[in-house]
């Protein structure tokens, strides 16, 4: 698995797919980089940006935590030295709702770096509730913070819906697309009833609409999503297919951990075509 290039832990991240997205987009000449589900911004963080950043998600404290890395790290790291590394700390800290930026990022940080597996969930309530995740040993890497600052100076960084991000997609742009997805070991069927509350079939197809516009547009894209044959349906006719092949790392102790395969959708021309271009 490559590393992660990215300064948080992100269930479903994509630094597994770093490697083959940079051969993907060797010898591409594109103008700016756009990512509407961030995330982790792993592609983002392992790849060279010829002009501007546009990075975008839903999760706004996700946003915010962005935004204060680019702002002011040192600042940010000033709050986290505060926090203690254990179990009675991680609750306390997890029930704290701090007012500032900054002291927000760095208990979503804390919380992220210390959290089971990584994870971001809330209750019915909007609160965080992943419990603990036993990681006493684990510091925080704050050169690591201090590089990504860097990179994201003059990035532009938005809480919003990923239909939003065509009014900054231009021709020659490049859009990676990485949506939330679930899939079941047992049943490719389950894919629905499992992803409903994340990613529903309905955001499918308005995510299948952005790409007919990032098509029209002539702008490139890259796509992943669960290999499911409603995936397949919906996005087939859209740009060419690379199915690839990964492990699965998320979940409990029941969880499946054995290779589970995703998809790959792109209007980037394969090596021979571009090339010739």
């Amino acid at each position: 698995m490559a590393q992660n290039t990215s300064f948080i832990r992100w269930a479903g991240g994509k630094s597994w797919l770093v490697p083959y997205i940079q051969e993907l987009i060797e010898g591409l000449e594109y103008n700016n980089y756009h990512e509407s589900f961030m995330g982790g911004a792993s592609v983002f963080f392992a790849i060279d940006i010829p002009k501007k950043g546009y990075l975008s998600d839903v999760n706004k404290e996700l946003v915010d935590t962005f935004c204060a890395v680019r702002d002011n790290p040192q600042r940010l790291i000033d709050y986290l030295n505060d926090f203690i590394p254990d179990e009675k700390n991680y609750y306390e800290i997890r029930a704290s709702e701090p007012r500032g930026k900054y002291q927000r990022a760095a208990r979503f940080l804390y919380l992220n770096t210390y959290s089971f597996n990584g994870l971001y969930r809330v209750n019915r309530q909007g609160k965080y509730n992943v419990p603990y995740g036993q990681r006493q040993n684990t510091t925080f890497n704050y050169e690591r913070i201090f590089e990504v600052s860097k990179k994201l100076k003059d990035v532009d960084v938005i809480c919003q819906d990923f239909e939003s991000s065509k009014y900054l997609i231009q021709s020659g742009d490049l859009v990676f697309l990485d949506p939330p997805y679930t899939v079941s070991k047992e049943s490719n069927s389950m894919f629905i009833e499992y992803n409903s509350k994340l990613f529903s079939l309905d955001d499918q197809y308005r995510l299948g609409e952005l790409i007919d516009y990032i098509n029209e547009l002539g702008a490139y894209y890259i796509l992943t999503n669960a290999a499911h044959e409603k995936i397949l349906e919906i996005f087939q006719d859209k740009g060419r297919l690379i199915p690839r092949e990964r492990n699965s790392l998320i979940g409990g102790k029941k969880a499946f951990r054995g290779k589970v395969q995703e998809y790959i959708f792109t209007n980037i021309p394969e090596k021979g075509d571009k090339d010739e271009n």
